[in-house]
């Protein structure tokens, strides 16, 4: 029973570290986007 824990505790480690890299990429891919919009709404103006 103390080994089906522990690998229980493992995997749920190990989906958090990579739900949490997922969401820190996503949050960097949404950075870019708005910055690549205000980058052409500027290069539009001119």
């Amino acid at each position: 029973m103390k080994t089906f824990l522990y690998v229980f505790l493992v995997l749920i480690i190990i989906l958090w570290a990579i739900g949490f890299f997922v969401y820190a990429l996503s949050a960097v891919i949404h950075l870019l986007l708005v910055l690549a919009i205000i980058l052409l709404v500027m290069l539009n103006r001119k």
